[in-house]
Protein backbone atom coordinates (compact mmCIF):
# COMPACT_ATOMS: atom_id res chain seq x y z
CA UNK A 1 0.00 0.00 0.00
CA UNK A 2 2.84 2.30 1.07
CA UNK A 3 4.57 1.94 -2.25
CA UNK A 4 1.37 2.42 -4.21
CA UNK A 5 0.68 5.62 -2.76
CA UNK A 6 4.14 6.81 -3.63
CA UNK A 7 3.62 5.79 -7.24
CA UNK A 8 0.26 8.08 -6.94
CA UNK A 9 2.82 11.01 -5.70
CA UNK A 10 5.31 10.44 -8.94
CA UNK A 11 2.49 9.99 -11.57
CA UNK A 12 -0.46 12.44 -10.38
CA UNK A 13 1.29 15.63 -11.56
CA UNK A 14 1.18 13.55 -15.07
CA UNK A 15 -1.75 12.49 -15.04
CA UNK A 16 -4.77 14.75 -17.24
CA UNK A 17 -6.31 17.70 -15.38
CA UNK A 18 -9.67 15.92 -14.96
CA UNK A 19 -7.84 12.53 -13.70
CA UNK A 20 -6.70 14.61 -11.02
CA UNK A 21 -10.36 16.65 -10.27
CA UNK A 22 -11.66 12.97 -10.12
CA UNK A 23 -9.63 12.26 -7.29
CA UNK A 24 -8.90 15.69 -5.15
CA UNK A 25 -13.05 16.00 -5.56
CA UNK A 26 -13.05 13.66 -2.55
CA UNK A 27 -10.63 15.44 -0.51
CA UNK A 28 -11.70 19.72 -2.21
CA UNK A 29 -15.26 20.56 -1.34
CA UNK A 30 -14.96 22.36 -5.12
CA UNK A 31 -13.88 25.39 -6.57
CA UNK A 32 -16.97 28.07 -5.43
CA UNK A 33 -18.11 29.07 -2.14
CA UNK A 34 -21.42 27.78 -3.33
CA UNK A 35 -19.32 24.02 -3.40
CA UNK A 36 -18.18 24.62 0.28
CA UNK A 37 -21.68 25.54 1.21
CA UNK A 38 -23.08 22.76 -0.75
CA UNK A 39 -20.75 20.15 0.98
CA UNK A 40 -21.52 21.32 4.69
CA UNK A 41 -25.09 21.10 4.01
CA UNK A 42 -24.81 17.41 3.40
CA UNK A 43 -22.93 16.57 5.82
CA UNK A 44 -24.46 18.33 8.56
CA UNK A 45 -26.83 15.58 8.30
CA UNK A 46 -24.08 13.31 10.26
CA UNK A 47 -23.86 15.85 13.08
CA UNK A 48 -20.57 16.95 12.03
CA UNK A 49 -19.56 20.50 12.21
CA UNK A 50 -16.86 22.77 9.56
CA UNK A 51 -13.65 24.41 9.28
CA UNK A 52 -13.60 26.03 6.18
CA UNK A 53 -10.60 27.24 4.48
CA UNK A 54 -9.90 28.99 0.97
CA UNK A 55 -7.21 27.52 -0.49
CA UNK A 56 -3.90 29.76 -1.84
CA UNK A 57 -1.35 30.58 0.87
CA UNK A 58 2.29 32.26 0.15
CA UNK A 59 1.27 35.11 -1.98
CA UNK A 60 3.43 36.89 -4.23
CA UNK A 61 2.21 40.30 -3.81
CA UNK A 62 0.38 41.83 -1.20
CA UNK A 63 -2.16 42.77 -3.42
CA UNK A 64 -3.32 39.39 -3.60
CA UNK A 65 -4.29 39.52 0.10
CA UNK A 66 -7.36 42.00 -0.89
CA UNK A 67 -8.90 38.42 -2.55
CA UNK A 68 -8.50 36.28 0.42
CA UNK A 69 -9.66 39.45 2.75
CA UNK A 70 -12.91 39.61 0.45
CA UNK A 71 -13.48 36.13 -0.07
CA UNK A 72 -13.61 35.16 3.75
CA UNK A 73 -15.91 37.86 4.54
CA UNK A 74 -18.30 36.39 1.94
CA UNK A 75 -17.84 32.88 3.45
CA UNK A 76 -18.65 34.37 7.38
CA UNK A 77 -21.82 35.75 5.85
CA UNK A 78 -22.36 32.45 3.84
CA UNK A 79 -22.03 30.30 7.13
CA UNK A 80 -24.56 32.98 8.71
CA UNK A 81 -26.86 33.13 6.08
CA UNK A 82 -27.21 29.34 5.91
CA UNK A 83 -27.03 28.79 9.35
CA UNK A 84 -24.35 26.62 9.63
CA UNK A 85 -22.19 25.00 12.25
CA UNK A 86 -18.71 26.33 11.02
CA UNK A 87 -15.42 28.28 11.75
CA UNK A 88 -12.88 29.47 9.40
CA UNK A 89 -9.04 28.24 8.87
CA UNK A 90 -6.92 30.71 7.45
CA UNK A 91 -3.00 30.66 6.34
CA UNK A 92 -1.09 33.74 7.42
CA UNK A 93 1.19 33.59 4.41
CA UNK A 94 -2.24 34.24 1.86
CA UNK A 95 -2.67 37.86 3.97
CA UNK A 96 0.92 38.26 3.34
CA UNK A 97 2.88 37.13 6.48
CA UNK A 98 5.50 37.03 4.70
CA UNK A 99 5.82 40.15 2.67
CA UNK A 100 4.34 42.17 5.27
CA UNK A 101 3.78 41.10 8.93
CA UNK A 102 1.94 44.71 10.03
CA UNK A 103 -0.56 44.45 7.43
CA UNK A 104 -0.96 40.82 7.61
CA UNK A 105 -2.12 41.55 11.78
CA UNK A 106 -4.21 44.59 10.17
CA UNK A 107 -5.96 41.64 7.19
CA UNK A 108 -6.36 38.61 9.79
CA UNK A 109 -7.90 41.15 12.60
CA UNK A 110 -10.36 42.33 10.89
CA UNK A 111 -11.57 39.20 9.30
CA UNK A 112 -11.25 37.71 13.13
CA UNK A 113 -13.10 40.89 14.45
CA UNK A 114 -15.85 39.99 12.36
CA UNK A 115 -16.21 36.31 12.55
CA UNK A 116 -16.06 37.34 16.49
CA UNK A 117 -19.18 39.43 16.17
CA UNK A 118 -20.65 36.54 14.19
CA UNK A 119 -19.74 34.09 17.22
CA UNK A 120 -17.25 32.14 14.65
CA UNK A 121 -14.21 30.92 15.63
CA UNK A 122 -10.66 31.69 13.66
CA UNK A 123 -8.42 29.18 13.76
CA UNK A 124 -4.42 30.17 12.62
CA UNK A 125 -3.48 27.02 9.72
CA UNK A 126 0.50 26.64 11.14
CA UNK A 127 2.55 26.78 7.89
CA UNK A 128 5.83 25.52 7.39
CA UNK A 129 8.85 26.62 9.78
CA UNK A 130 9.60 29.71 8.16
CA UNK A 131 6.53 31.17 10.28
CA UNK A 132 6.22 29.04 12.97
CA UNK A 133 6.87 31.76 15.24
CA UNK A 134 5.33 34.95 13.68
CA UNK A 135 2.14 32.88 13.69
CA UNK A 136 2.07 32.12 17.01
CA UNK A 137 2.88 35.95 17.75
CA UNK A 138 0.42 36.85 15.32
CA UNK A 139 -2.60 34.78 17.44
CA UNK A 140 -1.25 36.58 20.29
CA UNK A 141 -1.39 40.06 18.90
CA UNK A 142 -5.60 39.44 18.27
CA UNK A 143 -5.47 37.85 21.60
CA UNK A 144 -4.49 41.42 23.22
CA UNK A 145 -7.02 43.21 20.88
CA UNK A 146 -9.80 41.77 23.39
CA UNK A 147 -10.71 39.13 20.66
CA UNK A 148 -10.85 35.33 22.04
CA UNK A 149 -12.02 33.67 18.87
CA UNK A 150 -8.65 32.96 18.00
CA UNK A 151 -6.10 30.10 18.14
CA UNK A 152 -3.41 28.48 16.37
CA UNK A 153 -1.89 25.07 14.82
CA UNK A 154 0.55 23.00 16.55
CA UNK A 155 2.58 20.22 14.90
CA UNK A 156 3.54 17.21 16.72
CA UNK A 157 6.37 16.57 14.30
CA UNK A 158 8.51 19.55 15.58
CA UNK A 159 11.29 19.57 18.46
CA UNK A 160 9.71 22.99 19.85
CA UNK A 161 6.13 22.09 20.27
CA UNK A 162 5.96 21.53 24.08
CA UNK A 163 8.16 24.30 24.52
CA UNK A 164 5.28 26.43 22.06
CA UNK A 165 2.43 24.95 24.74
CA UNK A 166 4.49 25.73 27.23
CA UNK A 167 4.75 29.00 26.07
CA UNK A 168 0.87 30.17 24.39
CA UNK A 169 -0.14 28.53 28.08
CA UNK A 170 1.76 30.96 29.95
CA UNK A 171 0.67 34.00 27.86
CA UNK A 172 -3.06 32.83 27.85
CA UNK A 173 -3.90 30.51 30.71
CA UNK A 174 -6.99 27.96 29.68
CA UNK A 175 -8.01 30.22 27.18
CA UNK A 176 -4.81 28.60 25.22
CA UNK A 177 -6.87 26.86 22.49
CA UNK A 178 -4.65 24.61 19.78
CA UNK A 179 -5.54 22.10 17.15
CA UNK A 180 -2.59 19.75 17.41
CA UNK A 181 -2.04 17.69 14.22
CA UNK A 182 1.47 15.56 13.20
CA UNK A 183 2.02 17.67 10.56
CA UNK A 184 1.99 17.88 6.46
CA UNK A 185 5.40 19.93 6.01
CA UNK A 186 8.31 17.82 6.01
CA UNK A 187 11.02 19.59 8.00
CA UNK A 188 14.37 19.27 8.03
CA UNK A 189 15.94 16.02 10.86
CA UNK A 190 17.82 18.99 12.81
CA UNK A 191 14.88 20.41 13.94
CA UNK A 192 11.36 17.55 13.21
CA UNK A 193 11.70 13.77 14.01
CA UNK A 194 11.26 12.06 10.45
CA UNK A 195 9.77 8.63 11.31
CA UNK A 196 6.06 7.53 12.21
CA UNK A 197 6.83 6.21 15.02
CA UNK A 198 8.28 8.82 16.20
CA UNK A 199 6.32 11.50 15.10
CA UNK A 200 3.14 9.61 16.69
CA UNK A 201 4.89 9.38 20.15
CA UNK A 202 5.76 13.24 20.48
CA UNK A 203 1.90 13.71 18.73
CA UNK A 204 0.47 12.24 21.51
CA UNK A 205 2.85 13.92 23.91
CA UNK A 206 1.99 17.01 22.96
CA UNK A 207 -1.91 15.82 23.05
CA UNK A 208 -1.60 15.41 26.83
CA UNK A 209 0.62 18.47 27.87
CA UNK A 210 -2.41 20.58 25.96
CA UNK A 211 -4.43 18.82 28.37
CA UNK A 212 -3.23 18.84 31.05
CA UNK A 213 -2.66 22.41 30.88
CA UNK A 214 -6.62 22.95 31.00
CA UNK A 215 -6.38 24.35 26.82
CA UNK A 216 -8.75 23.34 24.62
CA UNK A 217 -7.22 20.81 22.38
CA UNK A 218 -8.70 20.18 19.12
CA UNK A 219 -7.20 16.29 17.92
CA UNK A 220 -6.71 17.01 14.41
CA UNK A 221 -5.51 13.07 12.98
CA UNK A 222 -6.58 10.13 11.41
CA UNK A 223 -3.96 7.72 13.12
CA UNK A 224 -5.10 5.04 15.17
CA UNK A 225 -2.76 4.97 17.64
CA UNK A 226 -3.30 8.53 18.52
CA UNK A 227 -6.97 8.68 18.27
CA UNK A 228 -6.79 5.65 20.64
CA UNK A 229 -4.20 7.20 22.91
CA UNK A 230 -6.93 10.43 23.04
CA UNK A 231 -9.42 8.89 24.48
CA UNK A 232 -7.66 7.17 27.36
CA UNK A 233 -5.93 10.69 27.85
CA UNK A 234 -9.57 11.95 28.10
CA UNK A 235 -10.88 9.65 30.76
CA UNK A 236 -7.67 10.50 32.47
CA UNK A 237 -8.50 14.07 32.66
CA UNK A 238 -11.84 13.81 33.22
CA UNK A 239 -12.70 15.00 30.08
CA UNK A 240 -16.53 13.10 27.93
CA UNK A 241 -18.80 14.58 25.46
CA UNK A 242 -20.97 15.85 29.01
CA UNK A 243 -18.25 17.32 31.26
CA UNK A 244 -15.99 20.26 30.97
CA UNK A 245 -16.63 23.30 29.61
CA UNK A 246 -17.50 24.76 25.85
CA UNK A 247 -15.18 27.81 25.75
CA UNK A 248 -16.85 29.15 22.51
CA UNK A 249 -19.91 28.86 20.66
CA UNK A 250 -19.95 25.33 18.58
CA UNK A 251 -16.82 24.04 20.70
CA UNK A 252 -16.45 20.75 22.73
CA UNK A 253 -16.10 20.19 26.24
CA UNK A 254 -12.29 21.40 26.55
CA UNK A 255 -11.90 19.07 22.89
CA UNK A 256 -13.18 18.09 19.75
CA UNK A 257 -11.34 15.31 17.00
CA UNK A 258 -11.59 16.47 13.73
CA UNK A 259 -10.59 15.30 10.10
CA UNK A 260 -10.25 15.87 6.89
CA UNK A 261 -12.78 16.03 4.19
CA UNK A 262 -13.22 13.05 2.46
CA UNK A 263 -10.87 11.01 4.94
CA UNK A 264 -11.87 8.31 7.20
CA UNK A 265 -15.58 9.34 7.77
CA UNK A 266 -16.35 6.05 9.26
CA UNK A 267 -14.11 6.52 11.88
CA UNK A 268 -15.72 10.40 11.97
CA UNK A 269 -19.07 8.99 12.33
CA UNK A 270 -17.68 6.47 15.18
CA UNK A 271 -16.98 9.27 17.63
CA UNK A 272 -20.27 11.25 16.22
CA UNK A 273 -22.38 8.06 17.71
CA UNK A 274 -19.89 8.29 21.16
CA UNK A 275 -20.80 11.90 21.66
CA UNK A 276 -18.00 13.10 20.80
CA UNK A 277 -18.09 16.77 18.93
CA UNK A 278 -15.93 15.85 15.59
CA UNK A 279 -15.47 18.59 13.13
CA UNK A 280 -14.23 18.23 9.16
CA UNK A 281 -12.10 20.44 8.02
CA UNK A 282 -13.01 21.79 4.07
CA UNK A 283 -11.35 23.37 1.78
CA UNK A 284 -11.90 25.05 -1.50
CA UNK A 285 -11.31 27.15 -4.08
CA UNK A 286 -9.60 28.11 -7.47
CA UNK A 287 -6.39 26.46 -6.25
CA UNK A 288 -7.49 23.13 -5.90
CA UNK A 289 -5.14 21.64 -8.47
CA UNK A 290 -2.14 23.23 -6.66
CA UNK A 291 -3.14 22.42 -3.60
CA UNK A 292 -3.48 18.23 -4.17
CA UNK A 293 -0.64 17.97 -5.68
CA UNK A 294 1.96 19.90 -3.49
CA UNK A 295 -0.05 18.25 -0.18
CA UNK A 296 0.51 14.90 -2.08
CA UNK A 297 4.18 15.86 -3.13
CA UNK A 298 4.85 17.37 0.85
CA UNK A 299 3.60 14.15 2.59
CA UNK A 300 3.06 10.78 0.42
CA UNK A 301 1.28 9.03 2.90
CA UNK A 302 -1.89 11.28 2.23
CA UNK A 303 -1.83 8.80 -0.90
CA UNK A 304 -2.15 5.85 0.87
CA UNK A 305 -6.11 7.38 2.11
CA UNK A 306 -6.12 7.89 -2.37
CA UNK A 307 -5.66 4.86 -2.68
CA UNK A 308 -7.45 3.44 -0.55
CA UNK A 309 -10.62 5.75 -1.17
CA UNK A 310 -10.30 4.31 -4.87
CA UNK A 311 -9.60 0.68 -4.40
CA UNK A 312 -12.40 0.01 -1.13
CA UNK A 313 -14.13 3.16 -1.65
CA UNK A 314 -17.11 1.18 0.65
CA UNK A 315 -14.41 1.42 3.42
CA UNK A 316 -14.19 4.58 3.26
CA UNK A 317 -17.58 6.40 2.61
CA UNK A 318 -16.68 10.29 2.65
Amino acid sequence: MAFLGKLIVATMPLAPKPIVRMVASRYVAGPKLEDAITTMKTLSSEGACFTVDVLGEEITSIDEANFFLKEYSQLIDSIIENNIDAHISIKPTAFGLLIDEELAFDNILNITRKASENDIFVRLDMEDSRVTDSTIELMIRIRSEGLNNIGVVLQGRLFRTISDIDKICEELGPNSDFRICKGIYLEPKEIAHTGYREIVDSTNMAIEHMLRNGAYTAIASHDYPVIDNSLSLLDKYGLSPDSGHRPFSGKGPGYEFQFLLGVRGDLRRKLNSEGHLTRIYVPYGQQWYEYGIRRLKENPEVATHVLKALLLPWTNRR
